[in-house]
């Protein structure tokens, strides 16, 4: 009998192509994985012009100095002035149409703690960034505010500041400070926005928060330099309306004030949420309580 032929090198060849495909298919996975654990560990939390060191967005340039970024900066964010000191924003307005709001908070988070409610808000306009030192010592320069005992780089946002203070300060601007209603529409705006940039999305990168305790940094007792987060602009222009400093709002009758936005020290992302609110005694000072004026339309 004629013995048939050997297919052991065909088999082989198969074999090879398959152990072949199967390491190419391992590596590509190895390689996505590691691309990905990267990803998250070097999260993008800090805008261009903006360099993250620490817990700390500084100015492309500075350096970190005990929780400070020093030194004069090459480059800041958009819109931002480069100064001697730092990144400063400058004295800017966002217009609000007004309108009708009807707020109903449908987050989980919002029961018991936000009430379902109507606004009539008139058309005004609100500063785009959160009052600055570097705005505060122009007040004090003209004699219509007082130095105050705690005192910040030019371009953060203005702290240990009473709401009366804030208001004073708002009428040496040509405004005054606003209403809870107006704070509360422009983040929310006439849609009733969860956050000022949208529905979803509380990540680093869009707003100061998050940074003494995590889960966005760690010991960081002071805010961030206005202005420097603008991937949470609110679509009508203004920044900051959540996180960074929390802000005072008009005082009322009995004293109180209610207190919008959240700040770098809130933990949770819902006290970012626009019908987050406190209610704190409008003589006290917080070192996570500044403001920003409104203006006639």
């Amino acid at each position: 009998m004629t013995p048939e032929p050997a297919r052991a090198p065909k088999a082989r060849s198969r074999r090879n192509v398959v152990l072949s495909f199967a390491t190419s298919v391992v590596a590509l996975a190895i390689v996505f994985a590691g691309s990905t654990f990267a990803r998250r560990r070097v999260p993008t939390r800090c805008a261009d012009g903006f360099a993250a060191l620490g817990s700390r967005c500084c100015g492309v340039g500075q350096r970190l100095e005990q929780d400070r970024c020093v030194g004069t900066p090459s480059r800041c964010g958009a819109h931002l002035e480069v100064q001697a000191e730092g990144c400063v924003a400058p004295v800017a307005k966002t217009s609000i149409a007004g309108g009708t709001l009807h707020f109903s908070a449908v987050d989980w988070e919002a029961e018991g703690r936000a009430a379902v409610s109507d606004a009539m808000v008139a058309p005004f306009a609100i500063d785009t960034y959160e009052v600055t030192w570097k705005r505060w010592d122009d007040c004090v320069a003209s004699g219509k505010c007082l130095p105050l005992e705690a005192h910040g780089d030019p371009g953060l946002p203005v702290t240990h500041v009473t709401a009366f203070e804030a208001a004073r300060y708002c009428t040496f601007a040509g405004g005054f400070l606003p209403s809870s209603d107006q704070l509360l529409f422009a983040a929310a705006g006439v849609d009733g926005r969860r956050f000022p940039w949208g529905p979803n999305g509380a990540v680093c990168r869009r707003a100061a928060w998050g940074l003494s305790k995590g889960p966005c940094g760690e010991g960081v007792s002071t805010p961030d330099v206005a202005g420097s987060h603008p991937d949470g602009r609110a679509p009508e222009g203004a920044e900051d309306l959540a996180g960074n400093v929390a802000e005072w709002t008009r005082p009322r009758p009995d004293g109180l004030a209610e207190v919008r936005g959240g700040s770098f020290r809130d933990a949770e992302a819902s006290a970012l949420k626009t019908w987050s609110v406190r209610l704190v005694a409008a003589d006290s000072r917080h070192d996570d309580i500044g403001f920003r004026c409104a203006y006639p339309p």
